[in-house]
């Protein structure tokens, strides 16, 4: 081979590139630690963690959005999350590589700084025209389709032999009860009070119709993508309420005339006060006995409203949800693939019936959403991708929903969707089945 030849072919080996990188360089790198994990040498630290999810989110997130078929129904957040799951079921991560991603994902709470940091930085980023108008008109799509949502459900249930009991209790209800963190355990534990037994043994028995609702609501949430791709006037982009301008939803605002502007985000600013409002907010859960995520979405809307922070800090929050609903999203969805969708539950309970009746619960919120959202004044997709968050897997289930429709900016309202109508559906079922048994 001559000398002259070598810098061609090398150019042409570097030549498929990823965001502007070379290909070659995210794959060597998390083949390096993938072999790590192989000699239990990958820390069992948020570095550790961090290694596995980033370079496997690289890779998996782009391949998702290029695959037929796939890329139209979820795409990179759907191949992210499931591939993971199925990786772990049939033992391909060990206990090293796992225990790495546990150490970053629960023991850190890198999920609820993703969380926090898309809520605080999307909220304080949004004009509050939008976010008013926003948060008064999602509760009619809310309401009524979780009514319709557990009428469906029970109904389809029923025809498939599924007595009533079952099929409120452990179909409908956990698909609408904000998650498993949030829905199933505490569910777990009222039924083994009103029925008996240990609350371990409902858990295995609630989770799957939760995986399973979440998972047709990430390719609803594809399919509404699609949908206000082809027609752009029933797509807001990321905003709820037809407000008659063309605001950008995470425009910088201009309520105030003495407000600084034309500076660049002070990233360390942004992170202290997306932390500051979390901690902020879990001091007050002991006191109004809300959970801290709830509280979180309520403190930030006050200080929108109030204009508590001047603009450089409202900036400095939102450069930080850029970074991370830009970059770490599809690294995140690799995370809760591995940990929060335990594929061997669902296949344990799967049948046609089971399936098709969590299908009719996540369609129905998905159809009442886009179309008591449009009867209000509403964008029908943005509306229903709220609505139907309702019946994903609470947090972890808002960030999958809202990365396969790319509208990461709607998080407070989801947040509102799940937490809300979660807490509404766990506290209702508990008082339900002690009176039914």
């Amino acid at each position: 081979m001559s000398i002259e030849t070598r810098p061609r072919l090398a150019s042409s080996f570097r030549r498929p590139r990823l965001d502007g990188v070379p290909l070659i360089i995210p794959i060597a790198l998390t083949a390096i630690v993938m072999v790590a994990g192989l000699f239990n040498s990958i820390p069992k630290n948020m570095i550790g963690g961090l290694a596995v999810i980033v370079g496997l989110g690289m890779l998996l997130g782009p391949l998702g959005n290029r695959l037929p078929i796939i890329s139209k129904i979820g795409g990179g957040a759907l191949v992210c999350l499931m591939t993971p799951s199925i990786l772990v079921y049939f033992g391909v991560f060990n206990d090293n590589t796992l225990d790495a991603v546990h150490s970053l994902m629960k023991e850190a709470n890198f999920l609820y700084f993703v969380i926090c940091t898309l809520v605080v930085g999307s909220i304080l980023g949004m004009s509050r025209k939008v976010m008013i108008g926003g948060l008064v008109k999602i509760f009619p799509p809310l309401f009524i389709g979780t009514v319709v949502a557990v009428s469906v459900g029970i109904g389809v249930a029923m025809l498939f032999g599924y007595d009533f009991h079952r099929a409120l209790f452990f179909i409908v209800v956990p698909i609408l009860g904000g998650g498993i963190g949030e829905g199933v355990i505490p569910l777990s534990a009222a039924y083994a009070s009103a029925m008996g037994g240990e609350s371990s043994t409902y858990i295995s028995q609630l989770i799957p119709a939760a995986i399973i609702g979440n998972i047709v609501a990430i390719i609803s949430a594809g399919v509404l993508r699609r949908i206000g791709d082809r027609k752009p006037h029933l797509d807001g982009g990321g905003q709820l309420v037809k407000t008659g301008d063309t605001d950008d939803l995470l425009a910088p605002s201009d309520d105030s005339a003495d407000r600084e502007t034309g500076t660049s985000p002070n990233y360390a600013m942004g992170v202290l006060t997306i932390c500051s409002l979390f901690v902020l907010g879990t001091m007050l859960e002991h006191f109004v006995h809300l959970p801290a995520p709830v509280l979180v979405i309520l403190i930030s809307v006050i200080c929108k409203l109030f204009n508590v922070f001047p603009q450089s800090v409202e900036d400095s929050a939102r450069g930080v949800y850029k970074i991370i609903s830009g970059y770490f999203i599809y690294p995140v969805m690799i995370g809760l693939g591995m940990l929060y969708v335990p594929l061997a539950n669902v296949i344990d309970v799967v049948s046609i019936g089971y399936v098709i009746t969590c299908t009719a619960v996540v369609l129905s919120m998905v159809l009442v959403g886009f179309y008591v959202g449009k009867a209000i004044g509403m964008y029908p997709v943005d509306a229903s991708l709220v609505t139907v968050c309702h019946s994903g897997l609470g947090g972890t289930g808002d960030v999958a929903i809202l990365s396969a429709s790319n509208r990461m900016n709607l998080m407070p309202f989801a947040q509102i969707s799940t937490r809300l109508g979660g807490v509404t559906t766990v506290i209702s079922a508990a008082s339900l089945i002690r009176i039914l048994g």
